[in-house]
């Protein structure tokens, strides 16, 4: 019988491109959904409700895997203190939801694998590469992907093997990210933002799902891995490239930092800071990189 992955998150961009590799891989897939879809050859959808801790328990127990990628989006909204509440406790409630399930039932999966983030290494601007073995920052995005990764030590608790993916900007066609900018450098009316020397730890979804696949494949994985290009690239490289990639050189000045934390209030830091980090820990598991070049990525999302 085929592997079954079930997904939490699995209609949001990641989850969509996850499931199309699992499928080519000749996995079934399971996708936790709050509203009802129909079912394919490949792909089965279950119900569940993290406000109201109620799920298909089915869902869990035909799963061999389970990645969680369930969340409050971190950039959606402004950060007030009832939607700081949400980013965590859509974090902390899911995962209680399924370790009930899986502790209920003593049910066993190979592996659990969890999205979490890069901002576990905080809002801070600096030179220093940051690796998995640094402790988290003392502020919100620091906090919050602690709160994420310590919810699923419940789940290691219970002798399943857990892996926690620290997921810089994700590149890929028709994602948030692009999404929102593409607009503006296709009109050629792109700049920086701030004083540019952020750091943009990116990485490109092809190669993020494939991480997300070695985490499931490879039984020596555990604890967390960075998935994220070990590279130079600042706001400024960054916006320089993309307007590249359009045919043009940047000619408006940058963004000013009080302008975006006018429009974005405290949630402004996700853009104005940035930090290096390491992919040295997922790469001596044998993995390599597809996309290690941002003008080649770039062109690859915005062209296919």
């Amino acid at each position: 019988m085929k592997k079954n992955v079930l997904i939490s998150g699995g209609s949001g961009f990641i989850g969509k491109n996850l499931t199309a590799l699992l499928v080519a891989k000749g996995y079934t897939v399971s996708i936790l959904s709050r509203s009802e879809k129909r079912n394919t050859e490949a792909v089965f959808y279950y119900k569940w409700d993290v406000a109201n801790h109620t799920i298909d328990e089915a869902a869990v127990l035909n799963a061999d895997y389970i990645v969680h990628l369930a969340g409050e989006n971190i950039g959606e909204r402004r950060w007030t203190a009832k939607q700081k509440a949400a980013i965590i406790d859509s974090r902390e409630q899911s995962v209680q939801l399924l370790y009930t399930v899986l502790k209920k039932h003593d049910k066993k999966v190979e592996a659990f694998i969890s999205a979490s983030a890069v901002g576990i290494y905080g809002a801070v601007n600096g030179e220093e590469i940051c690796s998995e073995t640094m402790a988290p920052a003392n502020d919100f995005l620091g906090y919050t992907c602690q709160k994420w990764e310590d919810s699923i030590d419940f789940i290691e608790n219970l002798n399943i093997r857990t892996v926690k993916i620290r997921t810089g900007l994700v590149l890929g066609k028709n994602d948030g990210f692009l999404m929102k900018l593409t607009p503006l450098f296709k009109y050629r009316l792109g700049s920086a933002l701030g004083f540019g020397e952020q750091y943009m730890p990116w990485i490109h979804i092809d190669d993020l799902c494939a991480i997300y696949f070695q985490a499931i494949v490879n039984p020596n994985m555990a604890g967390p891995y960075n998935a994220a290009i070990t590279d130079n690239t600042t706001n400024t490289v960054f916006s320089k490239t993309l307007a590249c990639v359009f045919g043009y050189s940047i000619w408006l000045p940058n963004v000013p930092a009080f302008v975006l934390k006018l429009a974005m209030g405290k949630m402004a830091v996700i853009v104005l800071t940035g930090r290096r980090v390491s992919s040295d820990k997922i790469t001596q598991t044998g993995f390599k990189f597809k996309f290690k070049n941002l003008e080649g990525a770039l062109r690859n999302c915005l062209t296919k």
